[in-house]
């Protein structure tokens, strides 16, 4: 166990594991009596410099070490980056875990998926719920944001108050839920905010972020001008924007059909917890062939150009059931996710290419955004009336900015952290005591691996330099008995390029010939001059540093 102060009764500290220096993959840590409490536990998505991996989260190990005491994990609400790792991390937290009712219902079903063995312990609770964690008074205060039940988490501590806010925006229409809970984000400041630890995505955007009510009447207008099919393309988390484009669809006389699984994960949790009622039937997907095709409305998942979603198999043709085609529209009712510019940008040049229209946020207000942009951000400050701001969920410049907005509103103090950056909030001024492991976990397959794993690390140098196999099949004396065998998909076409092919045979063979007596008996040490050989061979021949394995096959006589 790595050697950090056990927090005391007078002492108050935060650490973020995930989503401070970066959007996603939220984890957070509040330390106090000698207990943890975590909230939010959730992943991001893989980048283009992990190949083959879809999914990253948070390592834990600091607060694994310290399982037994971790009271409990509080969801702020059910988005991927603040949930989505619990499947694969509470076998090894193994604590209760406390969530509304919609967020309850979209886990429950995420951990059917994924297939958990041993169910967690799922403590539902109302909005607006207070209750005992362990020594934390926590309590719930309703805000607003693209998802229903989002939540700011207000825990109470000897040691001083925090509000911790979760994603979140102020809208005043947010159509599906509750509003913002103004009233008792005021009463709380009454009892002395000492520390507000804020969202920060939108810290460098002026203005408000919009409202859906917004959206709802343009996508009412929007879709009334099209005559083929139409697809609405958006986050199937978005509870909200799905009703408005079911109820846009009615209006101009068109049915709805489901595409993707995450639709179908949400659409269920929300009748679950009690929304998306009195809406017109859904078409099943399979049956949409069977109307003309001005009634035909699809909500599909994809709009960040995933390859396994809906959308990526529509406009490659390769959906089961979909066919768009010339005449056909897509709508965007998303925001491009930094990272993902270059696979979106791809769907949208093979949809165009099938003939299909394209309309997103850059030409009609059919999404806005579900975090505080400036003016949301000050009023949440005059709100709260915190002694120290911590930024969290936002790159390093989103931080920066919002520190300083926050001293703008008068702010006695804002810190700036990082993943890792052990806070000491109470007592005395906030500073960073230390800094403790916060690396990544990767879901390879079912399979979590470190960030440097030989796995990847190995995985990333085929994808730049290509990789090689070489046979050699031996005698018990080391002597060769067959011309050795190449195989370098990827890497060059021994068809076309057979010098190459023939210099990697001589280097097999010269690093053959050249081992001692003694070498000669040791298949370890036979390999592994070989692939000496042939990687400098290929170097030289190629101009790149490929992986190469060697395959030694020792005939017995």
């Amino acid at each position: 166990m790595s050697d950090i102060p056990v927090p005391g009764t007078d002492e108050l500290y935060f650490l973020p594991l995930g989503g401070t220096g970066e959007i996603g993959m939220n984890l957070n840590l509040y330390g106090h009596a000698g207990k943890w409490l975590m909230v939010d536990c959730g992943v991001a998505f893989g980048e283009h410099d992990l190949p083959g991996i879809e999914v990253v989260m948070p390592d834990p190990d600091f607060i694994v070490e310290r399982a037994g005491d971790l009271v409990g994990l509080v969801l702020t609400h059910a988005h991927e980056d603040h949930l989505g790792a619990v499947p694969w991390l509470w076998p090894e937290l193994r604590c209760p875990i406390y969530a509304t009712p919609f967020t309850a219902a979209l886990l429950r079903r995420k951990l059917v998926d994924e297939g958990l063995q041993e169910t967690p312990e799922i403590r539902e609770i109302p909005l607006g719920a207070r209750l005992d964690i362990g020594p934390f008074d926590v309590e719930l205060v309703t805000l607003t944001h693209s998802i229903p039940e989002p939540n700011a988490v207000v825990l109470r501590t000897s040691a001083g108050l925090v509000v911790h806010t979760g994603d979140w925006k102020l809208d005043p229409d947010p159509l599906i839920g509750a509003d913002y809970d103004d009233k008792r984000l005021r009463e709380v400041a009454e009892e002395g905010v000492l520390a507000l630890v804020c969202d920060s995505t939108n810290a460098m955007v002026p203005g408000e972020a919009g409202s859906e009510l917004d959206v709802r009447a343009e996508l009412e207008e929007l879709i009334g001008k099209f005559d083929g099919k139409v697809a609405v393309a958006c986050f199937a988390s978005n509870v909200a924007r799905l009703e408005s484009v079911i109820r846009a669809a009615d209006k101009n006389g068109r049915r709805v059909a489901l595409a993707g699984r995450s639709m179908h994960r949400i659409w269920a949790a929300a009748r679950e917890a009690g929304y998306l009622k009195d809406l017109p039937p859904l078409v099943d997907v399979r049956d949409i062939g069977y109307l003309p095709d001005e009634e035909v409305l699809l909500l599909v998942t994809g709009s960040q150009g995933e390859p396994r979603a809906a959308l990526w198999r529509i406009a490659n043709d390769d959906h089961p059931d979909i066919s768009l085609g010339k005449g056909d529209t897509v709508i965007f009712s998303s925001r491009v996710i930094p990272g993902n510019e270059k696979s979106i940008h791809a769907l949208f040049n093979m949809l165009t290419e099938r003939g299909i229209h394209i309309v997103g946020a850059d030409d009609r207000t059919v999404h806005v955004s579900g975090h505080p942009c400036r003016d949301e951000l000050t009023q949440m400050y005059q709100w709260t009336r915190p002694e120290i701001a911590v930024p969290v969920h936002g790159e390093h410049r989103h931080l920066v900015a919002h520190a300083e907005l926050a001293r703008q509103c008068q702010v006695p103090q804002a810190l700036v952290g990082r993943n890792g950056a052990l806070v000491r909030l109470a007592p005395g001024p906030a500073e960073i005591l230390d800094q403790v492991h916060s690396g990544r976990l990767l879901l390879d397959g079912d399979i979590l691996r470190p960030v440097d794993s030989p796995v990847i690390r190995t995985r990333r140098r085929m994808v730049v330099n290509g990789a090689a196999v070489v046979t050699v099949v031996i005698d018990a004396g080391g002597t060769l008995l067959t011309a050795p065998r190449v195989s370098a998909g990827g890497l060059y076409d021994p068809e076309e390029e057979v010098e190459v092919t023939e210099a990697v045979e001589a280097a097999a063979r010269q690093a053959l010939h050249a081992l001692s007596r003694h070498d000669r008996h040791d298949d370890r040490a036979t390999a592994e001059a070989v692939r000496i050989g042939v990687r400098r061979t290929l170097q030289r021949e190629l101009g790149k540093k490929p992986v190469v394995e060697v395959q030694v096959i020792r005939m017995s006589e």
